[in-house]
């Protein structure tokens, strides 16, 4: 059996756990909210929020699974967001 990853939440105060879920809270919406480009990427600072690492198993998909992936995900902010402002703004570094 392994072992609970949330056990160190059981020793938090109330004051350190509303801290923590104030934090979560934050970093939700903090990706909930971001537009254009910054949709796309990754963020590690919701992850940055646990007290465990990543245990570096993530599989990266080949560039054509990927570029696929990405065109359902839009295809899906046109369902889920259809009367959301649109943009014709380039990534740029």
């Amino acid at each position: 059996m392994t072992a609970d990853p949330d056990s160190d939440l059981d020793a938090m105060s109330r004051a350190d756990l509303l801290s923590a879920a104030r934090a979560m809270r934050d970093a939700i919406r903090s990706h909930r909210d971001t537009s254009e480009h910054d949709l796309c990427w990754h963020h590690p600072d919701m992850w940055a929020l646990l007290p465990d690492p990543p245990q570096g198993k993530q599989i990266v998909p080949e560039w054509p699974q990927f570029m696929r992936g990405c065109i359902r995900y839009r295809q899906s902010l046109d369902q889920q967001l259809a009367s959301a402002s649109r943009s014709q703004r380039e990534f740029e570094e």
